[in-house]
């Protein structure tokens, strides 16, 4: 696997050092950035992304998001969707926890497909999936707010990434399974989910990264 190095500067006025960040890459992001991701539903109603179509199953060609150009804002497409409209509160909570908007926007993506109203079986709410005692943590009132919903899984996001030394696989991990579990086993959990979670989030992640970038 290809490793590379990333960094996340945290805001002087909240973290006097900088962290850097460095993670193994999966196989999906090592492999050619063209390659062809395919998206398939299992018979529990779960969506799964693979690099590989699946035999016996009916799958369908994710298209990987790509910038274009409009006056006056930007505008990213993943899958067909269009996900401006909470661009500006994305820059705002990127710039003041110092993480990366391509991140917030890749959690967003694995974790509710940019729906403000999502809920899932665990309790999760809103864009980012916030339980509500991590929303009360984050200091979040309204958990289906999507200015404090993005406010606070960023918030979030940046205190894994501070306690985890900057490692984003880890912190990945942490917003997936909570801090106790990785401090547990002293790394990413022994959770398919997790693991797979961990892959996807940084999947998305090197997609909107370089659409952000072209897009500069």
């Amino acid at each position: 696997m290809k490793s590379f190095r990333v960094w996340i500067q945290p805001s002087r006025a909240l973290w006097p050092t900088l962290l850097g960040v460095t993670f193994m890459a999966c196989a999906l992001l090592a492999s050619d950035v063209r390659a062809d991701i395919y998206r398939y539903v299992d018979k529990d109603g779960v969506v799964h992304f693979s690099n590989r179509s699946k035999k016996g199953k009916r799958v369908s060609k994710v298209t990987k998001p790509q910038a274009t150009s409009a006056p006056g804002a930007r505008t990213i497409k993943a899958d067909g969707i269009a996900p401006t409209r909470y661009d500006g509160i994305i820059r705002e909570a990127a710039a003041l926890y110092q993480i990366p908007e391509a991140l917030i926007r890749a959690v967003i993506r694995v974790e509710s497909g940019f729906n403000p109203r999502a809920l899932s079986h665990a309790n999760a709410h809103g864009l980012m999936q916030l339980i509500p005692a991590t929303a009360e943590r984050m200091m979040v009132t309204d958990i289906y707010d999507p200015r404090q919903n993005i406010f606070g899984g960023t918030r979030y996001l940046r205190v894994l990434a501070n306690l985890f030394n900057g490692d984003l696989q880890l912190t990945l991990a942490g917003y997936n399974a909570g801090e106790n579990a990785v401090i547990k086993y002293g790394g990413i959990p022994p959770y398919e989910e997790t693991r797979h979670y961990v892959t996807k989030v940084l999947h998305h992640y090197e997609a909107y990264r370089r659409a952000l970038y072209a897009a500069r």
